[in-house]
């Protein structure tokens, strides 16, 4: 008789909308990127560190969470703190369309990424 393999519970509901918060962050960080390397100049870097911390942050947290990584509560927790920074840094543009709307994905994703961080998962 052949064992069946075990099948892999699904992701609740709330750890599907944080890791689609996390995705959705990281292209707005990608995007933002590309709009901060275009406007280029040195009063960009503090952003762009900040814009690339997320951007990795938030992957790799949806990675570890769709895999259920025993970090992965850890791992919220530490994106919930990058959004944070990436958004207080891409407020300090306020009239840049592109930068509020990387703010506000990662105002969101940092949410949702501080309440999986207390979550079991």
């Amino acid at each position: 008789m052949t064992q069946q393999p075990a099948t892999a519970t699904p992701l609740s509901r709330e750890m599907q909308d944080c890791v689609q918060a996390c995705m959705t962050c990281h292209g707005v960080c990608e995007e933002t990127m590309s709009s901060c390397l275009h406007r280029g100049g040195p009063a960009q870097m503090p952003i762009m560190r900040a814009v690339i911390d997320c951007a990795e942050m938030t992957r790799m947290c949806a990675d570890m969470m769709m895999r259920r990584s025993p970090l992965s509560a850890e791992m919220c927790a530490m994106c919930a703190r990058a959004c944070d920074m990436c958004a207080e840094a891409c407020m300090s543009m306020p009239d840049d369309a592109q930068m509020m709307r990387c703010a506000e994905a990662c105002r969101h994703c940092a949410d949702l990424c501080r309440s999986m961080s207390t979550a079991a998962m």
